[in-house]
């Protein structure tokens, strides 16, 4: 079994940081110079910091100081030690900053008690009220009155979790912030990672030791292994359905203090509500450069909701968005070829962003005049069906049209309402769900990936899965924005997760490109996921109060699908599909209504009969 801990440095090199890559490159060491030190917080509670100064800064040569907190180690320590880069890019670290990394509390060789997505307290009465705006404002603080040669600008990046205490460093209004660059941040935990709508994501569930285990002292060593799931299975979805019901995993987690927080809270209730960070922006100081991908299988809502969040709560504030055609946290690093999962895109994208996206919005807030004339736009978004960047002066762009697409009871996708009234049904099994990927190497990672764009043909195939589509475009059609699902259902059962997939369906003759990593893989009809989300039926409602169904009732069950860009190009089809189950990525719903669902028995798992009314439909933004 691969350790949590191997697991985790891959992590943290797909969350922006240098440390885990395989770079042997001397230029860091050879133009840096580092410092170990500990700054105390408000509250007396002392956060491990590295700096790197390059060796010519001095009060004559003056640098900005670029910044990333982080729960995940900040290694290599010691200060004869360099990582092989140092900052966001190579790019950047060539330019010249001071770089500062800085453990967050309760992590490694950091002070203080760890909690998950820290709450924020927007009234602080006393120095005992900290979050993570106060231990920003406290660092950058420290930093601009102790570090030589910095030029009184600071700022911020991240990705993952790192992205999250970027943008809620963005709360510490501290004045020498004035550029705020969270990245694929998490934003609320209810919504975001761990769940989907309040749906867990069972895929996630051999992380909980990273993140729900307290260390005893300051240390640069993982400390939580112990609690790691003793698999008996290289086959996820055979080892996680062998384990059954939720509440089996007490065996291995029943110390782990952010599980039971988990299973104890399975309702949007004040635990979750006080993690969330979006409703506590107001007036936003720093100049804000929200960053995601499309195919972010980990974190896609929060930089889409962050921005929006922003838009709203201060319009006159510099708020961009940057949506790449990245999995998580792809594009700090470069591939070459850039493809997710078996989609490929075009050469040199995440070098194309660092250099004219990232490296331009840092250099102009931090070393030039910090207008907002910085030469981007409010939104740099790649189109994944046209394969190219586009630019907006907001978003969603101001010329898109709302486009209804019914799921029409014979299987066929109409743009209107149907005369006639019709439904389709299927059998939905707990105890046989529908895969979410035909790759089973992946089902036991650190999380998913490659899902998000795969070829949907697998699930398309199955009885329990609806689908419909259009017939064969005869033009262009560019969806741009959100897309909100408007589904008319009913069940025998009284729960159910509902899962909605938009689907780009290549023509018959199209062909293999040259750098498939899977050789079987054929794109002539690939159905290449675009989106995809899931609701719990027991949340249509509310959130905070869950309903039953009343069995074989029609029920309006509507939620958001995340945006997107992207043109179905003449020649394809559109593509919708209708499921109940994609195992293990979901934890399966046991479509009994139950008061808490992680601590389900096996026998409230029970086989239902769904039904989708064709007065369904998805509401889309389309470009004109």
């Amino acid at each position: 079994m691969k350790s949590i801990f191997t697991c985790l440095l891959s992590f943290v090199f797909l969350s922006g940081s240098s440390f885990a890559q395989g770079n042997t490159s001397s230029y860091a060491k050879d133009n840096y110079t580092k410092k170990d030190v500990y700054i105390t917080m408000r509250d007396g509670t002392k956060l491990f910091t590295s700096v790197y100064s390059p060796k010519d800064a001095s009060a004559k040569k003056k640098y900005p100081v670029i910044m990333q907190r982080t729960c995940y180690s900040i290694a290599p320590y010691g200060e004869d030690k360099f990582p092989a880069r140092l900052g966001p890019s190579d790019i950047m670290m060539k330019e010249g900053y001071i770089v500062v990394y800085q453990d967050v509390r309760g992590r490694y060789k950091s002070e203080g008690t760890w909690t998950n997505m820290t709450p924020v307290i927007d009234n602080k009465k006393s120095k005992k009220d900290v979050d993570e705006g106060s231990d920003t404002y406290d660092t950058i603080d420290w930093l601009v009155k102790n570090v030589t040669g910095n030029n009184g600008r600071v700022g911020q990046w991240g990705i993952s979790y790192p992205g999250f205490y970027t943008a809620a460093g963005i709360l510490s209004n501290h004045p020498a912030l004035k550029a705020s660059s969270p990245q694929a941040p998490i934003s609320d935990f209810f919504f975001d990672d761990f769940h989907h709508n309040g749906s867990f994501l069972e895929s996630y569930i051999f992380t909980f030791p990273v993140f729900g285990v307290q260390k005893t002292d300051t240390t640069s060593k993982a400390w939580y292994n112990g609690q790691s799931i003793k698999k008996t299975s290289s086959d996820g979805y055979q080892f996680l359905l062998d384990v059954g019901p939720l509440k089996n995993f007490d065996q291995w987690y029943k110390d782990n203090f952010y599980w039971q927080e988990t299973m104890n809270h399975p309702n949007y209730d004040e635990f979750w509500q006080k993690r969330a960070l979006p409703k506590h922006y107001g007036k936003v100081k720093p100049a804000v450069m929200l960053v995601g991908g499309w195919y972010d299988a980990e974190d896609l809502t929060g930089p889409l909701a962050i921005h929006r969040a922003i838009k709203k709560s201060d319009p006159s504030a510099y708020n961009t968005i940057v949506m790449g055609p990245f999995g998580h946290g792809r594009w700090s690093r470069e591939t070459g070829h850039t493809l997710h999962s078996n989609v490929y895109f075009g050469d040199s994208i995440a070098t194309f962003y660092q250099k004219n996206i990232e490296a331009k919005f840092f250099d102009h807030f931090l070393k030039g005049n910090g207008d907002k004339k910085s030469g981007l736009p409010n939104a740099y978004m790649y189109d994944t069906g046209n394969k190219d960047w586009k630019t907006f002066e907001q978003w969603p762009a101001a010329n898109a049209v709302h486009q209804k697409l019914f799921l029409g009871g014979d299987g066929k996708i109409s743009l209107s309402q149907p005369a006639a009234t019709g439904s389709a049904s299927f059998i939905s099994d707990p105890m046989k769900p529908v895969p979410y990927t035909e790759d089973n190497t992946t089902t036991e990672g650190f999380t998913p990936h490659n899902y998000m764009s795969e070829d949907q043909r697998f699930a398309g195939r199955r009885p329990d899965v609806l689908v419909y589509q259009t017939d064969v475009l005869t033009e262009d059609m560019t969806l741009g924005g959100e897309i909100m699902s408007h589904l008319k259902v009913a069940t025998t059962g009284t729960d159910a997760d509902w899962i909605v997939k938009l689907i780009d369906v290549y023509p018959g003759d199209e062909p293999n490109h040259p750098y498939l990593p899977n050789k079987n893989i054929l794109m002539a009809n690939y159905q290449q996921m675009v989106r995809s989300e899931v609701m719990p039926g027991r949340f249509r409602n509310s959130f905070e109060k869950p309903e039953a169904f009343v069995a074989n009732q029609k029920t309006d069950v509507n939620f958001q699908l995340q945006d997107v860009l992207h043109t179905f190009k003449k020649g394809h089809r559109i593509m919708i599909q209708v499921q109940s189950t994609a195992f293990p990525l979901f934890a399966r719903n046991p479509q009994k209504f139950v008061e808490n669902p992680y601590k389900a028995d096996q026998s409230d798992f029970i086989t239902a009969t769904h039904t989708v009314f064709n007065d369904s439909y998805l509401d889309v933004e389309v470009l004109k």
